[in-house]
């Protein structure tokens, strides 16, 4: 008997290690062969389970069309003939974009956090009951007469009970403020959300509005392309030019017409990007409003030093580091009370029910057939008390010093922080005197190129000129006006890069 005991239980071993390793199956056979799942009627994997091989249809490394995720979200509801400006625009991205939404989440719940730690100054009460019950029953005799007997008993506890943490020299206060330091870093990160979306759809307007402006460079381009063709086949016309003239001409239009054919996919990619930083589908069809006639100057520019302190005051980043250091400071707190006794006051309230039935069929002696007990009791304390840890293997020392270690590295990365605040400030206000500069001089450049092309253009027609020099000075014309475009966009991009840096991007830059 004992070895079939013995080999039934070596058998349900087994039987459990095999459903172990028998998840193996889960995953692909084989190194070089396609992983099968298996799918409902939507196309939804299954887990656990393995589908028909992939190796006689063909599919290969294609997973299944779950249908369930397959929907393109629908666009938001926009005025498709309305003409959208950059604070319209940062307005539904506000209100579209996930990742202001996921901040917002992330806000709420660490706000909650603090108020579960303020939570630990009330009273605690709970309740509790506990029910059982017992029953037997057995044959008996006695003086050579046979009886039943059987026992039955059932009981009841309900209690309740109340905890209550009277003082603790400042544990729970310094938790709460370590805790209510961490939701000012959560609302600080969803203004810096804010921010970073407003500084992304900034970026992809005036990107697109450079696309746009290289666009309508290149469809001017075309356009002094093929004056200068007509041109050159009106002198071949009147024998005062050359068939050579005549195809270089019409090989500058084609390398115009593909030039015009490369800025429009680049304008339908700046308004895809602009789009995307929107946070809104794809397949959203709108207009957007031109950037130009923003005037650009010196006066944008001021001194670094008269507003770098005031941007380290309004920084997201340095606000954040210096409410971690405030938390860390609290921290230290709540661990060096640790070491200190806590006075208490506990109390409960019981009642008890019970009852005991046992019956014997016939009556033995003096013992009636049935014999009950029930019993009905209430009772309470009240505890009152101090705790004084005396020992604990220098779990509390160690974490006091790894509050202080915490403390220590967060000052140093307020520190930090600060130097590198200071110097993408200096970084970015050099960006724009840069980006403006470089917007004179392309301007400069423009009216000198436009000078250059309309007299090369007015003297091949007067039979002066030589189709090389007009085809370098429409060359010319195209870099200069692109550059303009370029360094124009540029400059109001660096401008919002410095309004970020300096915390001031609350808004779409005026």
């Amino acid at each position: 008997m004992r070895r079939f005991d013995a080999a039934r239980v070596v058998l349900a071993a087994m039987w459990l290690a095999g459903c172990a390793t028998s998840a193996i199956e889960m995953a692909p056979e084989r190194p070089d062969r396609p992983w099968t799942p298996a799918t409902d009627p939507s196309g939804e994997i299954i887990p656990g389970k393995q589908g028909i091989s992939q190796a006689a249809n063909g599919a290969g490394y294609v997973l299944p069309s779950n249908t369930a995720v397959g929907n393109v979200l629908p666009p938001p509801s926009l005025d498709t003939n309305k003409v959208y400006t950059l604070p319209e625009l940062i307005d539904v991205a506000e209100a579209n974009n996930p990742s202001t939404r996921i901040a917002w989440n992330e806000a709420r719940r660490v706000a909650l956090a603090a108020g579960i730690a303020e939570s630990s100054y009330l009273l605690k009460i709970t309740a509790s009951a506990v029910l059982d019950y017992l029953t037997g029953s057995a044959p008996g005799s006695a003086n050579g007469v046979g009886f039943q007997s059987s026992t039955s008993a059932s009981g009841a506890i309900a209690a309740v009970s109340l905890q209550w943490l009277l003082f603790d020299f400042g544990e729970r206060s310094a938790i709460i403020d370590a805790a209510k330091q961490g939701s000012v870093i959560a609302n600080i990160a969803f203004t810096a959300a804010h921010q970073m979306l407003i500084y992304n759809v900034t970026l992809a307007f005036y990107a697109h509005a450079a696309a746009r402006g290289r666009l309508a460079t290149a469809t001017q381009s075309l356009a002094n392309a093929k004056a200068v063709q007509a041109a050159a086949e009106d002198r071949d016309t009147r024998q005062i030019g050359t068939a050579i003239e005549v195809a270089q001409a019409r090989q500058a239009t084609a390398q115009a017409n593909l030039a015009l054919v490369q800025a429009t996919g680049g304008a339908q990619d700046a308004y895809l990007a602009l789009i995307s930083a929107m946070g809104i589908s794809p397949l959203t069809r709108i207009k957007v409003a031109d950037a130009s006639g923003r005037s650009l100057s010196s006066t944008m520019e001021a001194p670094v030093e008269s507003f770098v302190n005031a941007a380290l005051a309004r920084r997201p980043d340095v606000l954040t580091a210096y409410a971690a250091q405030k938390a860390s400071l609290a921290n230290v707190r709540a661990a060096q009370a640790e070491f200190m006794p806590k006075v208490f006051v506990a109390a409960t309230g019981a009642y008890n029910s019970g009852s005991l039935n046992v019956t014997a069929i016939p009556s033995i002696g003096q013992q009636d057939a049935t014999f009950n007990l029930n019993n009905d009791r209430f009772g309470g304390s009240v505890l009152a008390g101090v705790t004084l840890p005396l020992y604990d293997g220098g779990t509390r020392s160690a974490a006091l010093a790894q509050a202080r270690a915490e403390s220590d590295s967060a000052a140093a990365r307020l520190t930090r922080v600060r130097d590198d605040a200071v110097r993408q400030i200096v970084l970015a206000d050099n960006g724009l005197r840069t980006s403006l500069a470089a917007y004179g001089a392309s301007e400069a450049l423009q009216s000198a190129a436009q000078t250059t092309f309309d007299a090369a253009l007015a003297a091949y027609r007067s039979g002066v000129g030589s189709i090389t020099e007009l085809t370098i000075s429409e060359t010319q014309l195209l870099q200069a006006r692109n550059a303009t475009s370029d360094s124009y966009s540029a400059a109001l991009s660096a401008a919002a890069t410095l309004a970020l840096a300096t915390g001031a991007l609350g808004q779409a830059p005026p």
